[in-house]
């Protein structure tokens, strides 16, 4: 075994992906310096220091915790190219000019080390023409490493290599990229803006040209071709707008500049609409306005006819809204070719376009299929890719209507099908099967990668047709109902997955829970709480069936409660003193009772994605399923004798304002997550890392901790806190039953009426929370926002 680490990188340029790059290097604890040019007035590194003040303000964060962005090691390229010799990796992510990548490298090569990459992240130019004038040696160390924006959130990067760049190199970036980083890697071949870019760029100048065809208007183009479509809110104009009209006219002049025996040049001309906003300076998002203005609180989107802004808000035809709720693929896409309405037969239009475009370019811009799907799922954010959807929505019969309109002239151009398209295995079974992907470039179907990383995958991104292994039935099931499912793949470790909508706990997950502590300890290593769809942005759980328990409370009152919410207490406290070790594998929204059931395991295996806390202030409750109890508890261990209010204060406001992460590094600043807590950047290698947890806990001689008395701030600590909520109160902060909320949860996180310094037991917790819990449901504050939860999915603030 060969251990390429990478110690330290490099990122040479600060603009918005240079200086986002250098804080996601920071996230996975990967030293980082980050390079610009020395600025002319002030400090001499103030380009590189107000980039990474910039960063603390961008939306969506760069940084999973906002106090690192000191951690990044600041440098100009006059002073400091003396600091690239201790850099394995060297990332180089400039303005796209040939000329000044060209002039930065012959400043920087001299002082690369012997052994580091060189990689470039542009969004289109050449690799091998960015990599002229190096010698032998520097090139075979060269390559294209392709981020997206913005890089912590998106998926995808593109890895490009040179005729020359060694293939170990690649293999060796692959694995740092896909486990560190945590990003999905596709191999693209070295052709004008890859992969991502050029079917996307493509699929929006047709969409453009399609939407002006048909005479729909901006705002209900985005609601045809956003979530109805499975693909990002945002649509096409909105996304134009965020990506900027301006960098979206670059990637269009690079395809002008490069692509000029393309059957499809003629859609690269850059849309009149484009041009005539970026001359105005109207860049999109970043200017103001684009394709949408804001005006006071309304978003107006631009008339193409007159160019003035005007009321938004267009959404889909009902007849077609109806059409894409369809579930069967090949009726969705009959029905819209075979429709009259206008913005049925656009839909229809897109679709044969981007089927069309993708079945010509093949051979040239991927090795095969599925990367093409990968590239638009985890860069566009498309849920199922263009290859996907054709061979789902059957195969030979779309083939037939794309030839038929080509035929007709309605296609784009009049470039005919590949022949593999019609004939040979293409036409019996798709492009996607079991043995691999095909690749038009070798007329063959291509496996998934074989690299080592990813056996830390135990379920890997499917595509459509090929078979893959699904998380919801792989493996040995030892039990399933409608709540739960206990499996396991003859690995020792027992795993249970919830299935309940967003994965909400009732009395079916608490005894699913039950059942699995009993069996692991009987016969496995562990016990893993895992969710078939972590990794594609499922919840690991939202907390309480509130729907579920409504009836009966209705029957019953508060008091018919009492026994579920000891049964979940009780069930927590068994997961906490497990003989076996318990890991919960969290990832997405883990709120109230979702964060409870976190909080008892032995321990978290987290993805960096991770929303965790206690929200029940929110539905006018408080956490009743030991989050006080542990909020209280860590207190007091971490105080080690000394004040322990000073430590409670962060978990008493994290219930009171049920403030959530928003990542799992700052789940650890805020105290839900331990030191000792595991943080997993790649979705996918959750499960893996939770199982290796599990059972080395266990190979290590696990106990339970021993339950031992809570030292509490008792009187002395309700006091204080009650003081500071009743000057909130007073001062119009708060309302008077955010005041009972703060109250009762300041009562229980100091141990209620006792004097500082008594020693309490967990159960004395608990008892304290069910009781207040049981006060509130028969509150009518609470009532009201529960109900207002239930109905609008908002808060309620009364």
């Amino acid at each position: 075994m060969t251990n390429f680490i990478v110690k330290k990188v490099a990122v040479l340029g600060a603009g918005v992906m240079g200086a986002q790059i250098a804080a996601h290097c920071i996230n996975a604890k990967v030293p980082v310096v980050l390079f610009d040019l020395p600025a002319k007035e002030g400090a001499k590194n103030g380009i590189v220091l107000r980039a990474i003040d910039n960063l603390k303000k961008l939306s969506p964060a760069p940084f999973g915790n906002k106090d690192d962005a000191a951690l990044i090691q600041v440098a100009n390229y006059e002073d400091n190219l003396d600091l690239l010799a201790g850099c394995d990796l060297i990332i180089e992510a400039i303005a796209e000019r040939m000329e000044w990548k060209h002039d930065l490298y012959q400043k920087v090569a001299p002082h690369i080390a012997p052994n580091a990459i060189f990689a470039s992240n542009t969004s289109g130019l050449s690799i091998n023409k960015l990599a002229d004038g190096f010698d032998d040696e520097l090139k075979a160390r060269f390559c294209g490493v392709h981020f997206f924006n913005p890089p912590r959130y998106m998926h995808l990067v593109e890895l490009i290599p040179t005729t020359s760049t060694k293939p170990e190199i690649l293999d060796q970036l692959e694995v740092f990229l896909t486990t560190t980083l945590g990003k999905g890697v596709v191999r693209a071949k070295d052709t004008p803006n890859f992969i991502a870019n050029r079917v996307g760029v493509f699929g929006m100048l047709a969409t453009i040209y399609e939407a002006e065809k048909f005479g729909l208007s901006c705002d209900v183009v985005d609601d045809l071709t956003g979530a109805k479509l499975g693909r990002a809110k945002s649509g096409t104009f909105r996304t134009a707008d965020v990506v900027g009209l301006d960098t979206m006219g670059h990637v269009i002049k690079t395809m002008q500049d490069n692509l000029a025996e393309d059957p499809f040049f003629a859609i690269y001309k850059t849309p009149a609409v484009l041009a005539k906003l970026v001359e105005a300076g109207a860049l999109g998002q970043k200017s103001g306005a684009g394709f949408y203005k804001k005006v006071g609180k309304e978003i107006q989107r631009l008339d193409f006819a007159t160019g003035e802004y005007v009321a938004g808000g267009g959404k889909a035809a009902d007849i077609v809204a109806r059409i894409l709720k369809e579930k069967d693929p090949v009726k969705k896409m009959k029905a819209l070719r075979e429709s009259t309405n206008p913005q049925a037969q656009f839909l229809w239009a897109i679709f044969r376009d981007a089927f069309h475009y993708i079945a010509v370019h093949l051979d040239t811009v991927a090795d095969n299929a599925r990367d093409i799907d990968f590239a638009m799922r985890w860069g566009f954010g498309w849920n199922v890719g263009p290859f996907e959807t054709w061979q789902a929505s059957g195969w030979t019969q779309i083939a037939t209507w794309i030839n038929e309109d080509i035929a007709a002239g309605h296609a784009l151009c009049n470039a005919p099908l590949p022949a593999w398209v019609l004939e040979g295995p293409v036409a019996e079974n798709g492009v996607h099967t079991p043995a691999g992907s095909y690749s038009a470039a070798s007329n063959s179907f291509v496996p998934r990668s074989s690299l080592a990383v990813y056996e830390r995958q135990q379920f890997r991104a499917p595509v459509f047709g090929s078979g893959a292994i699904d998380g919801k039935t792989f493996g040995t099931t030892v039990f399933e109902d409608d709540s739960v499912r206990l499996w396991h793949s003859d690995d020792e470790v027992l795993v249970i997955s919830l299935k309940t909508k967003m994965h909400v706990i009732g009395e079916g997950v608490i005894n699913g829970l039950k059942m699995g502590l009993a069996e692991a300890e009987k016969n496995f290593k562990g016990l893993v709480i895992w969710n078939a769809d972590a990794a594609d942005g499922g919840a690991f759980s939202a907390g309480a069936d509130l729907q579920a328990a409504l009836p009966l409370f209705m029957q019953g009152g508060a008091k018919a409660m009492e026994p579920g919410i000891k049964l979940l207490q009780d069930t927590f406290m068994a997961m906490k003193y497990s003989n076996v070790p318990v890991v919960a594998a969290v990832a997405g929204l883990a709120l109230g009772g979702g964060c409870e059931l976190a909080l008892h395991a032995s321990k978290r295996v987290a993805s960096i994605v991770s929303y965790i806390g206690l929200v029940e202030v929110g539905v006018g409750l408080i956490p009743a399923g030991g989050g006080l109890k542990e909020a209280a508890v860590r207190a007091a261990k971490e105080a080690q004798g000394t004040d322990i209010l000073q430590f409670l204060k962060t978990g008493f406001t994290n219930a009171a304002t049920a403030n959530v992460s928003k990542s799992a590094l700052e789940a650890k600043k805020m105290g839900y997550l331990s030191a000792s807590d595991v943080i997993v950047f790649n979705p996918y290698e959750l499960l893996h890392v939770a199982k290796v947890e599990a059972r080395a806990m266990f190979d290590a001689g696990f106990r339970p901790p021993l339950q031992t008395p809570v030292a509490v701030t008792g009187r002395y600590g309700w006091g204080t806190i009650k003081a500071q909520l009743v000057n909130m109160r007073d001062g119009g902060f708060i309302s008077a039953h955010d005041f009972k909320l703060g109250e009762m949860i300041a009562e229980i996180v100091s141990g209620g009426d006792v004097d500082q310094g008594s020693l309490v037991n967990e159960q004395w917790f608990l008892d304290m929370e069910r009781k207040a819990f049981l006060e509130l449901l028969n509150h009518p504050k609470t009532q009201e926002r529960i109900m207002g939860m239930m109905q609008t999915g908002k808060p309620v603030r009364n």
